[in-house]
This record gives structure tokens, C-alpha cells and sequence, in this order.
């Protein structure tokens, strides 16, 4: 057993809930853009007197229609500036936020605002309006339904017009810092769903020390960090609490579809993404390095970045040759590619997966550190992180501040600290089987360097057991093998089976890329494509460098390329992007045969 901690940075009060931040700022810096919101004409900045001004009115709003302290309101937006604005009203009224996934189904929005008990619930479209409705007589509990495309916010605000400031101001008083903030819906990638009841506490635990820990990516008046994930997953939660803790400028985005141009818009010194993200950003500047012809430099550039990287944690640092190398591709590419990213940024923070080793150097080769974390639901997100000025690539970093890391004599990775929840909403025996003695139970396995560097090296309840009486760990060689840029997804299966195989599903973004490069049509199907030879070839080149990762035991000998992708709507993939791999071995069982028979 093995165990580390650092001690915390940030005191937690001992009263008072998030919405004090919010006072705070606007008593602070009235007139600071702390937020900035999607207009018709681009960005407009929103100061902290207004944000706390629009945060009271929906607030009162909510006092009018009847909720009292302790009351469940569920939130079904995108990333949106009503979102964060709502998130803080749902506070100042003394009730309790229930995020809902804006893609979820009306079975999964029916399971969430039942079990958690909603009386109320804010809707951002028609669409989402339509799934509450459509289980709404299996809510009896829901009182009130508000819908922003329908007018709903401007419907808070007038109904509560005549409320006076002191009932706010009363409920405030009445705050407590133990008191449950939100109920966030764990993922649910084998079961029902389970509601995770984070208190004020934790986010306060969780984000001062984040805080005081990244103090260079959170400083006032000059830094911005843009938030396109989801904010109601709490990783995209705790960075939105984490800006307003700060202070520090948060541009909420709903559409992805042109992120380029927004981050070059917005301009952000921080970014917050998935691996797949920055996997996508090096993907597509290699591919079109190779359309234009300049395949080769990009390679070279590429290398030098990471054996820039590299030497830069050794003793005697990158060589004279390397440096100049360095400092050539930075005038040819690496500028280039930091301007794709807002141009301003030297940092981001990637969570939900391993970014994987070679990418992480290849970003801080080219002069944008991302800073690899890991955390859970239960963990209030972010449980371990690299520090900024002690990066360990190929790590997920050190523990939280005042949190305990603990590695278990069977390799269970156990946490400890203020800001884990405080049990599952109505479940107490899930609650007493992952808590025990003030330790959560992660289910992840991992280990501990000496200087409490933590290596998540799979899940305890994935791990595979061939035939053989091989144990195997899918998330390694998965990880690598999806970072080539022509695959998608990757399932390793061979649970009792005589041999390790792979599911693949295609990027259909560089597989047209790849088709023009090989004179076939650009509109070719997978299902047209997964017996090319070439492909084949192509993606045994991504199974060997997962395989190099293993031994030979754990190895995939053979792969299928299916014609189906695993997205969220094909209920193959989370809200957080992860694996439902009972429901892709359910619905894939004959290519999982297939794999074993032919």
C-alpha cells in the first residue's frame, strides 16, 4: 500500500455557498468582463455587476414560482452563458441544481428528474421541452417547466419582479457550506445512473486549490479560458466555478461546429479539452501538411518538437543543434499551429482520457503545455493534476491539494479528501460499498511514483481474462491505438477467449482524406473500404503501436472494422465520451464472433 498527499493551499470556509463568490466579484471588479457571451455580431463581454444583476433576477424569478431551500431544479442546456447564470440562481434561491445532459433521451431524462425528485426544471429548446413533456406524467413531483427558446428566462425574470431583495438576501444568510450545491448523474456506462451529491464544500475544496495550485493560468484581468464542453458534466463544471472563483474571463460556446474560428475569435489564454481534441488539432495538420506537399517537414518538425520536449527534462537540457531546429520550426509551424488554438494560449488541460505520451510532448514541443489531470463525478472532478511548473507527461499528476492518494494493496486507486461527494442521491448501500471510512473506492487501478505522480493503468471491473489466464488491461493498448488519426474507436474484447482482439470504427473526417490520397472516391463508404488491403494495412499500422505497448499476451491479433460509429446517439458512448462496452458487446456480438470463428 502505498500513499501521498499534499498539504491544501486554499482554507475552506466554514459558511457561506458559491453564490458569496458572485457578491464578491461584483464588489470587486463592478466593472470587469468576467463572461462573454455568443451575440449575433460575435462575442459581447458580460461585467461582474451585470452577471450578479442577471443571477438575482432569475433568482427571484425562482422565489415567485414556489422553490424553497433544498428544492431539486434541473438544468437541460448546452454550454451556454444561461447555463452558468441559471447554475448560480438555482444557489441564491437555497436550491439544489440537477444537471441534465442536452442529448439525453426521454427515458434518461425521466430517470433523473424522478429520482432526484426535480419540482422544477429549465429547458433550453422546443426539442427538450418536448422529451419533459413526454414523460412528465410519470413526474408528479415536477411543478414547473421553463423553456429558454420558448422565452422562459424573460418569464423568471418578470414573475419576479416584486420580489424584494431581502428574501435573496435572507436565504443567502441561511446558507450553508455542507448544504448540497448539485446532484450530477454519474455517466452510467453499466446501469442505472447513479446522482452524486456534491456540497458546497467540495467545489470550494476542489476549485481554491485548483486555483491556488495553477495560479499563472488564473490571473485576473488578463486570463480567459473558452468552455466548450459540457457544463453539465463536472469537469466542464468545476472550470466554470474555477473561472469565477479566480476571477478570471469564461466564454461559454454551444457549437462546435466552427471552433477554429471561434477560438480565434475569443482569443483564450487557457483551453479545456478531451484527448480527442488535441488529437483532431495534430490529425488535421499533418493530414493537410501532406495534401500541400510538405509531408516530410511537418514529420521532421513534429520529431524536433518532441525531442525538444523531452530534453527538456534532463539535466542538461536541449542541445545547441536542437534549439536552433527548434527555433526554425517555431518560425514555420509551431506558430501556426498555437494560432489554430486562439493564438494566445500557452496551457490547457486535458481530462476523461490519457492524452497519451507522445502527444503530450509534441504540445509542449511546439510551446502549448497541456497539463494531463484525473477525477471522477464522485471526486467533484479534477483529483489529481499536473502542476504547471513540475509537469510530468505520461502521468495524470499529483493529488489535490489537503487530498490523499492512496494505492491499494490490489492496485485500487482510493481518494480521500473535502472534495469527494458525500454519497449517492437515495442510495445508501452504493453509497456504503464505495465509501468506507472516509475513502472512495474509484475502481481504477494505478500507481504512485516517489514524488506521488499518479499512472491510471486501467479500470478493475474492465480488466479481460483470456483463455490463458492472461489478465488484460483494454484501456492501454485502446489509448494507443485510437490516437492514429484514421480510428475513431476501439474496443479490445477476449474475455475467456483464446486471444485478444479489437472492434474499430473509422474517422470518416480523414478517411475521405485517406480515399483521395489512394485514387478512390472521397464519397466512399466504410462499408465499401473495410476489405481494402490498403486500409487494412493502414490501421494494422495503429494495432502495432498499441501492441508495442504490451506484451505479447495482451496483444491484439485481430481486428474488425465496423461500418457503425459508437456515438452518444447510438447509446454506445457517455455524455463524457466513455465506453458502454456491455452495449457495444450486446449490439456487436456477431463481429465479436466473427473475430473468434473466421
Amino acid at each position: 500500500m502505498r500513499e501521498f498527499s499534499l498539504p491544501a493551499l486554499y482554507e475552506v470556509p466554514t459558511d457561506g455557498t458559491l453564490t458569496d463568490l458572485v457578491r464578491r466579484n461584483a464588489a470587486q471588479y463592478p466593472d470587469t468582463a468576467l463572461f462573454g457571451r455568443k451575440a449575433a455580431g460575435g462575442w459581447e463581454d458580460v461585467t461582474a455587476r451585470r452577471f450578479l444583476d442577471d443571477v438575482r433576477a432569475a433568482a427571484k424569478g425562482l422565489v415567485a414560482a414556489g422553490i424553497e431551500p433544498g428544492d431539486r431544479v434541473a438544468l437541460m442546456s448546452r454550454t451556454r452563458y444561461e447555463w452558468v447564470l441559471l447554475d448560480f440562481a438555482v444557489w441564491s434561491a437555497g436550491a439544489v441544481t440537477v444537471p441534465v445532459y442536452e442529448t439525453s433521451s426521454a427515458e434518461q431524462v425521466r430517470w433523473v428528474l424522478g429520482d432526484s425528485g426535480a419540482v422544477a426544471a429549465v429547458v433550453e429548446s422546443e426539442e427538450h421541452a418536448a422529451a419533459v413533456k413526454s414523460v412528465r406524467d410519470g413526474l408528479p413531483g415536477l411543478r414547473s417547466v421553463w423553456s429558454l427558446a420558448g422565452g422562459g428566462l424573460a418569464e423568471l425574470v418578470a414573475a419576479g419582479a416584486d420580489v424584494p431583495d431581502a428574501a435573496l438576501e435572507e436565504r443567502a444568510a441561511a446558507g450553508k457550506a455542507d448544504a448540497p450545491a448539485t446532484i450530477v448523474y454519474t455517466s452510467g456506462t453499466t446501469g442505472r445512473p447513479k446522482g452524486c451529491v456534491l456540497t458546497h464544500r467540495s467545489f470550494f475544496a476542489e476549485c481554491g486549490n485548483i486555483v491556488e495550485r495553477l495560479g499563472p493560468l488564473f490571473r485576473t484581468g488578463d486570463s480567459s479560458l473558452l468552455l466548450f464542453l459540457p457544463a453539465a458534466h463536472v469537469f466542464g463544471r468545476i472550470v466554470q466555478l474555477a473561472c469565477v472563483m479566480a476571477p478570471v474571463k469564461l466564454g461559454c460556446l454551444e457549437d462546435t461546429k466552427n471552433l477554429t474560428e471561434e477560438l480565434a475569435a475569443f482569443r483564450p489564454t487557457l483551453v479545456l479539452g478531451v484527448p480527442r481534441v488535441f488529437e483532431k488539432v495534430y490529425n488535421a495538420a499533418r493530414a493537410k501538411a501532406y495534401e500541400d506537399g510538405k509531408g516530410a517537414i511537418f514529420d521532421r518538425a513534429a520529431s524536433t518538437a518532441v525531442a525538444y520536449s523531452r530534453a527538456l527534462d534532463t539535466a542538461q537540457g536541449p542541445s545547441f543543434g536542437l534549439r536552433l531546429r527548434h527555433r526554425l520550426f517555431d518560425r514555420l509551424l509551431y506558430g501556426k499551429l498555437r494560432a489554430v488554438l486562439g493564438g494566445r494560449g500557452e496551457y490547457a488541460i486535458s481530462g476523461g482520457a490519457p492524452l497519451g505520451e507522445r502527444l503530450g510532448h509534441f504540445f509542449r514541443g511546439i510551446g502549448f503545455t497541456v497539463l494531463e489531470g484525473y477525477g471522477l463525478t464522485e471526486s467533484c472532478g479534477a483529483t489529481t493534476f499536473n502542476p504547471w511548473d513540475r509537469q510530468k507527461i505520461g502521468t495524470v499528476g499529483q493529488p489535490l491539494p489537503g487530498s490523499v492518494v492512496r494505492i491499494d494493496d490490489d492496485g485500487e486507486v482510493l481518494l480521500h479528501g473535502e472534495h469527494l461527494f458525500t454519497g449517492y442521491w437515495n442510495n445508501p448501500e452504493a453509497s456504503e460499498q464505495a465509501l468506507a471510512d472516509g475513502w472512495f473506492r474509484t475502481g481504477d487501478l494505478g500507481s504512485l511514483d516517489e514524488d506521488g505522480y499518479l499512472t491510471i493503468t486501467g479500470r478493475k471491473k474492465e480488466i479481460l481474462v483470456t483463455a490463458g489466464g492472461k489478465n488484460v488491461a483494454p484501456a492501454v493498448i485502446e489509448d494507443r491505438i485510437r490516437a492514429h488519426a484514421l480510428v475513431a474507436e476501439c474496443m479490445v474484447v477476449g474475455d475467456g477467449r483464446p486471444f485478444v482482439g479489437a472492434l474499430i470504427t473509422l474517422d470518416e473526417e480523414f478517411l475521405a482524406r485517406w480515399a483521395r490520397e489512394h485514387g478512390t472516391p472521397s464519397d466512399a463508404t466504410v462499408a465499401s473500404l473495410r476489405l481494402d488491403p490498403r486500409l487494412l494495412a493502414e490501421v494494422q499500422q495503429a494495432v502495432d503501436e498499441g501492441n508495442a505497448a504490451v506484451s505479447k499476451a495482451e496483444s491484439v491479433r485481430k481486428f474488425r472494422i465496423l461500418t457503425r460509429q459508437f456515438t452518444e446517439e447510438s447509446g454506445h458512448l457517455t455524455p463524457s465520451l466513455k465506453l458502454k462496452r456491455n452495449v457495444v458487446a450486446k449490439d456487436f456480438a456477431e463481429e465479436i464472433e466473427a473475430l473468434y470463428t473466421t
